[in-house]
């Protein structure tokens, strides 16, 4: 597991203060395209409902996103599904990087915290979920 990843699933796990991560994961020289598709690929498996990736877990996650509810990267998750609101967020100018991995990180851990305690509730064989 990539240094990177650990830090997202201590996050998601609470075992890093989700700002603190933050910081960790956005300092230096970050790989903006390399966090997009590790958190794309973390979210789009930790939501339950694979038909439309639009479970509750996810509506909370992005109604609580800790940053402005103005800004282009939640006004982009909020309008459109999220298939399509990924596609976008991908696109946009390099201004918006951080503010979109916050916003992917946050969705990370709040839908992958309903993952563990449901589906991963007595045990799931998730190394990812075994990080010390």
């Amino acid at each position: 597991m990539k240094k990177s990843e650990k830090i997202i699933n201590k996050i998601a796990q609470d075992q890093l203060e989700f700002n603190a991560g933050l910081e960790l994961l956005l300092e230096g020289d970050y790989n903006f395209k390399e966090l997009f598709a590790t958190l794309y690929n973390y979210i789009f498996n930790s939501i339950p409902n694979k038909t439309d990736y639009n479970s509750e877990a996810y509506q909370t996650a992005i109604n609580t996103i800790p940053l402005k509810s103005t800004y282009t990267p939640i006004v982009i998750l909020k309008t459109f599904p999220p298939k399509i609101a990924f596609q976008k967020l991908a696109l946009l100018p390099m201004e918006e990087n951080k503010k979109t991995i916050t916003a992917l990180l946050w969705i990370f851990k709040i839908t992958d915290t309903e993952r563990r305690d449901t589906e991963c509730k007595n045990g799931c064989g998730h190394y990812w979920h075994e990080i010390e």
